[in-house]
């Protein structure tokens, strides 16, 4: 006896909730595809487009690209370089003011010195490093300088470093060189291999107050980290080469001051080394008037940075694209909850149609799988039936459709596709002799007897599509494929003992398999090769002797080509004698088969109707003219009469 143990459930998916409802996703999926589209393509446009009361990747990519568009008029990146030379004028001046009433030597010598400043920004701060100011003011100005250098330096490496700072004393100063140093020597232990956990939980607990985005280990820390260094690179790629020198001046002098230099330049090598593959090159372009200082610049940058990254990851056009690549972290700061709220709804469905069954992910993307084909040929066989009701045609139900014949009074076993009905009598039996008296009944499959019937012939049916590119251009391929999906749907569920082959054509004919048939499309060469298919469904009709033969052909165009002897295909337009000779003789051929061949024009230029009506009265065929959006009710209509035999045909 199987023994089952029941425990406490301790969390995680409900294991008795109802499945999840794809029921509005997978008919969006096959209508899609039943329109022409590919089963990637069909998913993908469900992304874009979204679900019902979510944002589909469209909308959220339309926000991206406004953000971007404000991102880019935040303002000028030179606001720093700004905001010292008015510092410094403006230390200047006070000390001047101070100078000029003073009639002392010292101060004419002063005032000398201060001519002699160099007019360049960064020269300048530095040459007055040692100046003795005689204003207050003018002292304090430059004090600012430096402050701000200090500051600004930092927060383009630490965002919110600047905060940090505003009112920092001598113990923030050290807590910052200590936080410098660790993070440095913890970048070093693990460069060397070591196992750094407990120096990151530990450089947390101490430092863990400088970093507000509060990475949860080392990884995220030297990514949030490198990202910002690789903005404020791209901020002084983005200036001029003298703009770039005289920052870069100013920000080693501040540095050096405050004793930083060394380890900022330690942790640049680390941070670039470790993310070599972001962006330390570009360039950005902005626009706007507001002077935006180094910190600000930097965060400007790396939102950008950040937009653009989203940007790609919700276009989705790149080979192996997947919506588990779309960091919901960046998408959030950028957009907010409900832009993740979306994304995850997205992200579900995806992750149900694979784990119900209905698609897969194979080379990066995302096909239907058997159970999934099967829900479409459903939609396209609902869509034709609900037609062909509309129009007080029924479904076309046979009183004999997909029985057996009478039965002959013996049994047998069991075989997989066996259509009989049970014999319950004998398979109950079975079992209790197979385990012997007294024992508990157990009915395994080899048990399972069915009763013997007459045997009764299914039909052969051979489906022939036009895959010419002219089925495109007039706008009759999607219900092509949908007829196709269809028919086969049709003929595996309610008729299995009749064998289907679809055969697509154009230069060449091939049988197409029915996992091959969502994903179908035209053929962008020239040639409608008839003659192939028919060679192709001759062979089909060939290996079913007993079955009743069913041909159609769905086309807009005669024939173009056929095969010549050596099997090459051989191409004329307008239709070469040899051509409607070829296609003739194939015709022949199915015809001593006994089978009929039932061709439905979605054209009627007069090259096609002469071919189809010769064709007909050699064959003894009929000729279907059906609408483009009718296609799928004639075939099927079709089918179900002529599986019905000669007879059936005969009174039609």
């Amino acid at each position: 006896m199987t023994r089952a143990r029941y425990g406490e459930w301790r969390g995680g998916d409900d294991p008795l909730a109802p499945p999840y409802d794809l029921t509005d996703a997978m008919d969006r999926i096959g209508d899609s595809v039943l329109d022409g589209l590919s089963p990637s393509e069909a998913w993908q446009q469900l992304m874009r487009r979204g679900l019902s009361g979510r944002r589909g990747l469209d909308d959220l990519l339309r926000q991206i690209r406004e953000r971007q568009r404000e991102s880019r008029r935040a303002g000028r990146l030179d606001g720093t370089l700004d905001r010292v030379r008015e510092l410094l004028d403006e230390a200047l001046e006070a000390e001047r003011q101070t100078l000029f009433p003073d009639p002392s030597d010292d101060a004419r010598l002063a005032e000398a010195e201060l001519d002699a400043i160099p007019s360049q920004t960064s020269r300048a701060v530095r040459e007055l490093a040692d100046y003795n100011w005689h204003s207050p003011e003018a002292r304090e100005k430059y004090e600012e300088i430096q402050e701000l250098l200090k500051s600004e330096v930092l927060d383009s490496q630490f965002r919110g470093m600047k905060q940090a700072l505003q009112n920092g004393d001598a113990e923030t100063q050290q807590r910052i060189t200590d936080m410098l140093a660790a993070l440095n020597e913890m970048l070093d232990a693990d460069a060397r291999g070591e196992d750094t956990s407990e120096q990151f939980a530990e450089f947390m607990d101490n430092y863990g107050d400088f970093f507000p985005d509060n990475p949860q280990n080392l990884d995220e820390l030297i990514d949030s980290l490198a990202r910002r260094a690789a903005a404020m690179q791209r901020l002084m790629n983005s200036l001029s080469p003298e703009q770039q020198s005289e920052l870069y001046a100013l920000m080693q002098q501040a540095m050096q001051d405050a004793g930083l230099a060394e380890q900022m330049a330690r942790l640049s090598d680390q941070l670039r080394a470790r993310r070599p593959e972001l962006d330390w090159q570009g360039r950005q372009r902005m626009r706007g008037d507001n002077p935006l200082g180094l910190g600000d610049a930097t965060t400007a940058l790396q939102d950008a940075a950040d937009l653009d990254e989203l940007e790609q990851m919700l276009s989705q056009d790149y080979p192996g694209a997947s919506l588990e690549d779309v960091d919901p972290e960046l998408l959030e700061r950028a957009l907010g909850r409900n832009a993740v709220d979306d994304l995850e709804a997205l992200r579900r469905v995806e992750r149900e149609l694979q784990d119900q069954g209905y698609m897969q992910r194979s080379d990066g993307e995302l096909n239907l799988t058997p159970r999934g084909m099967r829900r479409l040929g459903e939609t396209a066989l609902s869509r034709i039936f609900a037609r062909l009701h509309g129009r007080g045609r029924g479904d076309h139900d046979m009183h004999d459709a997909g029985a057996a014949g009478d039965p002959t009074g013996a049994t047998r076993q069991w075989e997989f596709g066996d259509e009989q009905p049970f014999d319950v009598v004998r398979t109950v039996r079975n079992a209790v002799l197979r385990h012997g008296p007294g024992s508990p009944v157990r009915v395994a499959v080899e048990d399972f007897e069915v009763v013997e019937t007459e045997r009764r012939s299914g039909a052969a049916v051979a489906l022939l599509i036009d895959l010419s590119y002219s089925m495109a251009l007039r706008g009759t391929w999607p219900e092509a494929k949908s007829t196709a999906l269809a028919l086969h749907t049709l003929v595996s569920t309610k008729y299995p003992q009749d064998a289907i082959e679809v055969v697509g054509f154009s230069r060449y004919a091939r049988v197409l398999r029915p996992q091959d048939l969502p994903s179908l499309s035209w053929d962008m060469v020239q040639g409608t090769n008839l003659q192939h298919a028919l060679i192709l469904a001759s062979r089909h009709l060939g290996r079913h002797p007993d079955a009743e033969p069913v041909v159609m052909v769905v086309t807009d165009g005669e024939p173009t080509a056929h095969l010549m002897a050596d099997g090459s295909a051989w191409f004329d337009w307008p239709t070469h004698p040899e051509t409607t000779a070829a296609t003739m003789a194939e015709v022949e051929r199915i015809t001593r088969r006994g089978a009929t061949i039932n061709v439905f024009m979605l054209d009627n230029e007069p090259g096609l109707i002469r071919f189809v009506e010769a064709m007909a009265a050699r064959n003894g065929g009929r000729v279907f003219t059906p609408d483009a959006n009718r296609l799928g009710d004639y075939v099927v209509s079709d089918y179900l009469r002529a599986r019905q035999g000669r007879r059936a045909r005969r009174t039609a």
